[in-house]
């Protein structure tokens, strides 16, 4: 039989949703409710529309461990990452195991691809399973995401940005800031015909947001920026790089340095540059963000913004222990970003 772990408050408002809550929506019963989430097929079509409808507006997250949780406690972590590929995301996660150590916590992760609705569903799955709290990346979620997050009654931490309406709790840094620092100090070097290669800005909000920063910094010295090149890809990589630099030459032969949205398109446009005998920094200067370890190692070296990845990971991790443990915490760490200048700028 399905139970509820979270009941009514004592003023007769509704805390996290429960099954009793969605039938009274839909009106039906909570057995009906419970039948339907279960994958029943005997269930009218109407009346699943109505259910599932019920679900949508109050965020309600069927509880899959109710029947085999006396404690209430599943003893893990959830966090959704873009990518498992990106070594940034990785050093995120490590961050993460590495801090939780300390605890008898073990850590679960997802990850969504740059797909919002790919994180909604992993989201409902791993609520499902009640995690201690849960750590996603970025800011931008669906509705439904939000609404199942702010009623699990659960610590919430979003990172690598800093949204301007959280579910929760904030650690993280913003991108258009560290990139504005990145073409300050390219302008303090002498370079003044910037040209900017990004992905697809629909799926990937914090290159969204580091195109922002390129804007906005080119626009206080009164430089033009409508030097762009953007793949449509997520995350673009090296050989997108490659492609994306021969793009800008051939539309702006005259661009004197090139930012890249991160490390790996930086590189693959070195190399493209390399077989086309152009030379970097000499013909172009190139730079990219996020100071990958291919950035330390390219020759020449890449200019870069350092972020502190692992260490978004690890303050994550310590703001998520404190508020299992109740204290007091700050609801935005703000984490530290760096410029790198290095041999190809």
């Amino acid at each position: 039989m399905q139970t509820d772990q979270d009941q009514r408050t004592g003023d007769g408002s509704i805390g996290t949703p429960t099954m009793a809550d969605v039938g009274r929506m839909a009106g039906v019963s909570a057995m009906t409710v419970s039948r339907a989430l279960r994958g029943n097929s005997y269930i009218a079509k109407d009346t699943l529309e109505r259910i599932m409808a019920a679900v949508d507006q109050l965020g309600y997250v069927l509880d899959q461990s109710a029947g085999s949780l006396s404690s209430r406690r599943s003893g893990f972590i959830a966090t959704l990452v873009p990518s498992i590929d990106n070594s940034n995301f990785a050093d995120t996660a490590r961050g993460i195991t590495d801090a939780i150590a300390q605890t008898s916590m073990q850590l679960l992760l997802g990850y969504t691809n740059y797909s919002i609705a790919r994180e909604e569903e992993l989201i409902e799955s791993m609520l499902r399973r009640r995690p201690e709290g849960i750590i996603l990346t970025g800011g931008k979620h669906t509705p439904k995401a939000r609404a199942m997050l702010a009623n699990a009654g659960i610590p919430v931490i979003e990172t690598w940005d800093i949204p301007e309406n959280p579910i929760d709790t904030v650690v993280g840094f913003s991108n258009a800031d560290a990139m504005e620092a990145l073409v300050d100090k390219l302008v303090m070097q002498g370079y003044s015909r910037f040209g900017f290669i990004t992905g697809s800005e629909a799926s990937d909000t914090r290159g969204h947001q580091r195109h922002t920063g390129f804007d906005q910094a080119l626009a206080r010295h009164g430089l033009a920026s409508k030097r762009v090149i953007a793949i449509d890809a997520v995350p673009i990589s090296m050989s997108h790089g490659g492609l994306a630099i021969r793009q800008l030459l051939q539309r702006f032969p005259d661009t004197d340095v090139a930012i890249c949205v991160s490390d790996l398109p930086a590189f693959g446009a070195i190399m493209e540059c390399r077989r086309m005998g152009i030379a970097v920094p000499q013909d172009i200067a190139i730079a990219g963000f996020g100071d990958y370890e291919i950035a330390s190692v390219s020759e020449p070296g890449i200019t870069t913004v350092n972020v502190d990845s692992y260490g978004i990971g690890a303050k994550a991790a310590e703001q998520m222990i404190a508020m299992l443990e109740n204290r007091s915490v700050a609801t935005t760490v703000g984490t530290s970003f760096h410029v790198l200048l290095r041999g190809s700028t």
